[in-house]
Formats: C-alpha cells, sequence, structure tokens
C-alpha cells in the first residue's frame, strides 16, 4: 500500500475516532449557563493545554506532551499520526459610529442575541505519514507554524443594516512533533514509539501586566491531543497489556498525557493520546444528542437546566459563541422522547449479571441458602389503595394534598447544599407519595422556579418529607 493510499484509508478509521477526540478536544469549551459573562466562563481550557516556553516557566503549565507506548508493526507498516489543537482566536466587539468609524464596547445588543468579547477557538491539524523503518534511529522530526492573522466579519441587524463588527484576531504560534521508535529485546517484535508533540514559540511577557495566562493563551496548543494508526499491526493496550508486556509497559514513559486504543471494540491499530484519562475504546454514549461541552454534568440535567434559561440568558448565549448558540436551539427543540433516553441508561449491570438462577422447588433455599420467593420483595397488591393525586398528608394539623403550597424547612435530618439554598422558599404539591417502607414524601416545585413547567412535564421534582415543611402563610 503506498503511503497516499494509506493516508485516505487512515482519514476514514480516523474519523470513527474522532467523536471521542473532539469531545476531547471542546471538553470545557463553554461551561453551563453558555455565557461569556457566567463566572464559570472566565477561566477556561484546563486540559492539554501547552503553553509558551518562555511562559511556562514561570507557571506550573507545560510546553509538551510526551507519549509513549508499544507496537507490534508488521514488516513495511506505516505510520500516521494526527496532532489537533485549538488556536485561540480573541474576538472583540465593535459598535459603528454615525462617522463611518468603529469604536470597542464591552457589548452589542441585537434583537436575538448579545455579542461580547470572547476567545473562539479554531481546530488545527498536523498530518505526518512516515514508514515504521524511518523512525528507527533518530526518527522523523516534523516543524509546523501558524501564523498570525486577523478577520473582520461585519454584524447586520434584522433590516441589514451594519451596525457593527467583530474583529477576530490569532496569534503567531509555532510547534515540533518529534517521533521515534526502538525495537524491544524478546522473543516478539515489539517496538516502544515515542510521539512529543512541543510548543516551540518564542513569544515571552514583554512586562508584568502582559504575564498572565489570559495572555499566554492565544500563543498556546490548546487541548493537545494525538491519534495514531498503523497500516498493518497492532498497537498493545497500556491499560491492559499481555502478560509478557507487562514489564515493558511499566518502564513507558507518558507525561502530561495517556495513550488508550481508539476504534471499534477488538481492533487495535488505532491510538488515541489524551491528556485525558480515558478506558480502551472510549465512546460517545449512545444517548448523547449532541455536543454539550461540559462534562461535569450529565447531559439530562443540562439540558434541562439549558432549556429553563430565560429569554434574555438564552440571548447572550446566542452571541457568546457558534457553539453556544447551537446548544441553545438543540435544548430548545429536543424532543420529549431523546430528553427520556437520556435518563437511567445503565451499562455496567448488563456486563455483571445475567439470568437469575431458576428458584428451587417448593419456594425452599437454594443451595446457597438463598430463599427465592415467588412474588417480589414488596406486593404490588398493597400500592392499589395510593393515589398520589388524590393523597393527603397532616402538616401542622392540616391535610396537605396536590395542589397545596408549603414552605420548606429542610434541616432536621441529612440534608444537601441545595435543600439548604431552598430553606425559606415557598412551593407546590405535585404529589403525595408513599414508599415501600411506610414513609411519606411531598413532591413539590419550588414557586419562581423557571423550570416549573418542564419538570411537571417530565415528572422531575423536588422530594421533602411532611416534617421538612410547613404551610404557606396565606393558606394558614
Amino acid at each position: 500500500m503506498t503511503v497516499t493510499a494509506f493516508a485516505s484509508e487512515t482519514q476514514e478509521r480516523f474519523a470513527l475516532a474522532r467523536q471521542v477526540a473532539d469531545a476531547v478536544l471542546f471538553e470545557g469549551y463553554v461551561l453551563y449557563p453558555y455565557r461569556a459573562s457566567a463566572a464559570k466562563n472566565r477561566l477556561r481550557w484546563q486540559f492539554g493545554v501547552l503553553v509558551p516556553p518562555g511562559w511556562g516557566a514561570e507557571c506550573e503549565e507545560h510546553d509538551f506532551q510526551h507519549t509513549e507506548c508499544l507496537m507490534e508493526p508488521k514488516p513495511g507498516a506505516t505510520l500516521s499520526v494526527e496532532v489537533r489543537f485549538l488556536h485561540a482566536r480573541r474576538r472583540t466587539v465593535q459598535r459603528a459610529r454615525p462617522d463611518g468609524g468603529f469604536e470597542t464596547v464591552a457589548e452589542l445588543r441585537l434583537d436575538d442575541r448579545v455579542l461580547m468579547p470572547w476567545d473562539e477557538g479554531g481546530e488545527e491539524r498536523v498530518e505526518v505519514v512516515a514508514p515504521v523503518d524511518e523512525l528507527l534511529g533518530d526518527g522523523v522530526t516534523r516543524p509546523f507554524r501558524r501564523p498570525a492573522r486577523e478577520d473582520v466579519e461585519p454584524v447586520l441587524d434584522a433590516a441589514g443594516r451594519t451596525v457593527g463588527r467583530l474583529v477576530r484576531r490569532c496569534e503567531e504560534i509555532s510547534g515540533t512533533i518529534r517521533l521515534s521508535a526502538r525495537e524491544l529485546d524478546g522473543p516478539y517484535r515489539t517496538v516502544r514509539l515515542t510521539a512529543v508533540v512541543e510548543n516551540t514559540s518564542d513569544w515571552t511577557p514583554s512586562d508584568t501586566a502582559d504575564a498572565g495566562r489570559d495572555a499566554a493563551l492565544p500563543r498556546s496548543l490548546v487541548a493537545t491531543h494525538l491519534l495514531m494508526a498503523l497500516s498493518a499491526g497492532s498497537f498493545l493496550s497500556m491499560t491492559d497489556p499481555p502478560e509478557w508486556a507487562k514489564g515493558a509497559v511499566a518502564a513507558c514513559r507518558n507525561l502530561h498525557t495517556w495513550p488508550v486504543l481508539a476504534g471499534e471494540p477488538g481492533t487495535a491499530d488505532l491510538v488515541l493520546s489524551s491528556p485525558i484519562i480515558l478506558e480502551d475504546h472510549p465512546a460517545i454514549a449512545p444517548e448523547s444528542p449532541g455536543a454539550l461541552y461540559d462534562a461535569t454534568e450529565i447531559d439530562e440535567i443540562l439540558a434541562l437546566r439549558t432549556a429553563a434559561l430565560t429569554d434574555e440568558e438564552k440571548r447572550e448565549a446566542r452571541g457568546t459563541d457558534e457553539r453556544a448558540a447551537a446548544v441553545i436551539e438543540l435544548a430548545d427543540s429536543m424532543p420529549a422522547e431523546v430528553l427520556e433516553r437520556l435518563h437511567g441508561a445503565v451499562r455496567s449491570l448488563r456486563e455483571a449479571t445475567g439470568p437469575a438462577p431458576a428458584a428451587a422447588d417448593g419456594g425452599f433455599p437454594d443451595e446457597y441458602g438463598v430463599q427465592r420467593p415467588d412474588t417480589p420483595w414488596w406486593d404490588p397488591a398493597s400500592e392499589a389503595g395510593f393515589d398520589p393525586a388524590q393523597d393527603e398528608v397532616l402538616v401542622d394539623g392540616r391535610p396537605v394534598a396536590k395542589g397545596s403550597r408549603v414552605e420548606l424547612r429542610p434541616g432536621l435530618r441529612r440534608t444537601d447544599a441545595q435543600d439548604i439554598f431552598l430553606r425559606g422558599r415557598t412551593a407546590t404539591v405535585e404529589a403525595v407519595l408513599h414508599d415501600v417502607d411506610g414513609g411519606v414524601h411531598l413532591a413539590v416545585t419550588v414557586d419562581g422556579d423557571p423550570g416549573a413547567d418542564i419538570r411537571r412535564e417530565q415528572g422531575r421534582f423536588l422530594y421533602f418529607q411532611p416534617d421538612e415543611v410547613t404551610l404557606a402563610q396565606e393558606d394558614v
């Protein structure tokens, strides 16, 4: 196979792994509530940031990533490497003046969005394709450079008039990829592959005011990671290597990154080296409706909270970034059946459990002494007398049912922070629920919560026990 043909085939294989690689690339890109003004979005890009060496010496961030992994290439094999990172583009907002000029402003308000200064991330790729035999010895070094540039985009109002412009500026960045390999002693032809990605930019801060992380980011390689593929042969798992290779795997040095097998399960010709530690053959959850960029939360919670943002908050999010705008549209247009799929997916049990053993004759304990009754551990017939929409419970000597308004008073037992924040708020009872142990719980929505309608539609309530509430003043 020629190098050109292999490169084309590799792009198809990389396409499968890029779904996960994109999640690495854009992890933390913009966090809920997806607005430039939000405190969470003022410190960005915590993973895989390779800073200029002249600045990194003064901080705890790094200017390189060092990957080592083992592979078993077949004769004549070719290695294809793709380095991916974001190049920060600093965006400023300018308003049109009556004299035809422009002035820089903190925000520009339009009918459908609010534009604010923001750092966008443009995806960059650097590709290296080389026969494995060329990597032995001194290896291959590939420098790369991205020049500084400035782009201007006009901002038009609904009538098509120019009301401002966005000015985006990229600073120059440069880097180097170093690939080398060394055959190991042993009964099998095993090669240790070393891949180093460095930021070689010569920028250094000119004064103290220019020495912060905010100044270094436009000259940094952000969310840097590697995709590597063999044309013939396989990589060894670094987390679950064969017994004979465990010593060699332990001797590998991986600094600021970690390599895992990528692509379809059962394959071993593709590796993703990521600044976020992953398991072999990582995959995007099939229920996920799209990128939400905030892996500190689950998709269901993010979708519900995003849909509950006010119209003004959504306007600012749409003006923050194209990706933030896409999140807002995704949450607003998500069908109920898609949202339902996000709730309660359990995958680990599918691998750890199997069919229940057959019950012993007569319901007596089996050979392990486990009693296997013919009915569930609770009696379903006992639920017939309960109706959450009609049941009542006494609070302060007065009946409380669906539609009653109560004041939340948590704190009598173990209480989490969310409950404490709600202390003193009024809420509407949506249902009175009884558990199998005889306890009673009030399902409520908090008055004034903009997401109350969504919670009610989805049946996702907050729960308090009767002694954690009092009657609202107007109902006393």
